[in-house]
C-alpha cells in the first residue's frame, strides 16, 4: 500500500508549546536546574566526604544498628566491590541521585495516593493517567525532560522521579484500601482524628504493601539510572554507556555488578529500616 497523503504528526502540535515554554519560562527551568544541582552536589559531598573505608564502616554500622550483622556484612560486600573496581565516585554519584529521586518520589505519591484512597473520583482520575505512566517505555520520560532542561543530571532526575511514581502511587493505594473496616471504625468510635488513625491505624496495617511500593520505587529509579547515563547525568550509567558504546565489556560488567550491589543494598536497608519495630516511650 501507498503512503498516506496525510500524515499526523504529534511532534508538530507539541513543538510550539515547548518552544513557547522554553522563551517565556526560561528563568523558571533555570532555577529548577539550579536547585537540582546543588540538591545532588550537597548529598554528593556528604557521601564523598570521607575515604572511601570510611564511609564502608560507617554504613556497616549503621546497618548493624538498624538491622543485624548479615546486613552489616552485605554493607561491607557490596560497597567493597564498588571500592576494588575503581567506581567509587561513580557509585556515590548514582546512590546520591536515586537517594534524591526516591525521596522526591515518595514525597509525591504517598500524599496521592492516600487522597485516592479516600476519594474515589481521585482514584479514578489517577488511574488512567497510571496506566499510560507506567505503559510508556522508561525512556520516552527522557525526551521532553532533555527538551526543556537540556543535557544533564536535572532532567535525568527529573525523568526518574516520574517513572518512580506510578508504583509507589498505585500500592500506597492499594495498601491503605486494604485496612480492615472494623480498626477504621474503631478509631471513628474513640473519636481519633483523621491523622490519628492514618499514622496509628492505617499505616502500620499497611506497611507490608507500602514496603513493596518503596522497594519498586527504589528499583525502579536504579533502572532507570542506566538510561540517565545517555543524557549525561554520570555516575554508573555512564560507565555502561561507555561500555556499550565504545565496546569495552569490562567497564560495561564491572558497572552493572555495581549498580546490583547497590539495588541489593538499598532494597535490604530499606527493609531493615521499616520492618524494625519502634521502641516504645513512656
Amino acid at each position: 500500500m501507498s503512503e498516506p497523503t496525510f500524515t499526523f504528526s504529534p511532534g508538530a502540535l507539541i513543538a510550539p508549546a515547548v518552544d513557547w515554554l522554553n522563551t517565556n519560562l526560561h528563568p523558571v527551568f533555570t532555577a529548577v536546574s539550579a536547585s537540582v544541582e546543588v540538591i545532588l552536589t550537597t548529598v554528593e559531598a556528604i557521601l564523598t566526604a570521607l575515604p572511601a573505608g570510611a564511609v564502608i564502616a560507617i554504613v556497616a554500622l549503621l546497618a548493624w544498628l538498624v538491622a543485624n550483622w548479615r546486613i552489616a556484612l552485605l554493607a561491607v560486600c557490596t560497597l567493597g566491590f564498588c571500592w576494588v573496581t575503581g567506581l567509587w565516585t561513580a557509585s556515590m554519584q548514582t546512590i546520591a541521585l536515586v537517594l534524591v529521586a526516591v525521596v522526591s518520589s515518595v514525597a509525591i505519591a504517598f500524599p496521592l495516593g492516600a487522597l485516592a484512597s479516600r476519594r474515589k473520583r481521585v482514584e479514578k482520575a489517577l488511574r488512567p493517567i497510571l496506566d499510560v505512566m507506567q505503559t510508556v517505555p522508561p525512556w520516552v520520560y527522557l525526551i521532553p525532560a532533555v527538551i526543556i532542561f537540556s543535557l544533564g543530571r536535572t532532567p535525568a532526575l527529573i525523568a526518574t522521579v516520574v517513572y518512580g511514581i506510578p508504583p509507589m502511587l498505585r500500592l500506597t493505594t492499594l495498601a491503605l484500601n486494604q485496612v480492615p473496616k472494623p480498626l477504621l471504625e474503631l478509631g471513628d468510635a474513640l473519636g481519633a482524628r483523621r491523622s490519628t488513625i492514618l499514622w496509628k491505624i492505617e499505616l502500620p496495617s499497611a506497611k507490608p504493601t507500602l514496603l513493596v511500593g518503596l522497594n519498586q520505587c527504589i528499583l525502579l529509579s536504579l533502572a532507570m539510572v542506566v538510561l540517565a547515563g545517555l543524557v549525561g547525568a554520570g555516575g554508573l550509567g555512564a560507565e555502561v554507556t561507555r561500555g556499550l558504546t565504545r565496546m569495552e565489556l569490562g567497564v560495561g560488567l564491572r558497572a552493572g555488578l555495581s549498580i546490583v550491589a547497590i539495588a541489593l543494598l538499598l532494597d535490604r536497608l530499606s527493609r531493615a529500616a521499616i520492618d524494625r519495630p519502634l521502641r516504645r516511650t513512656d
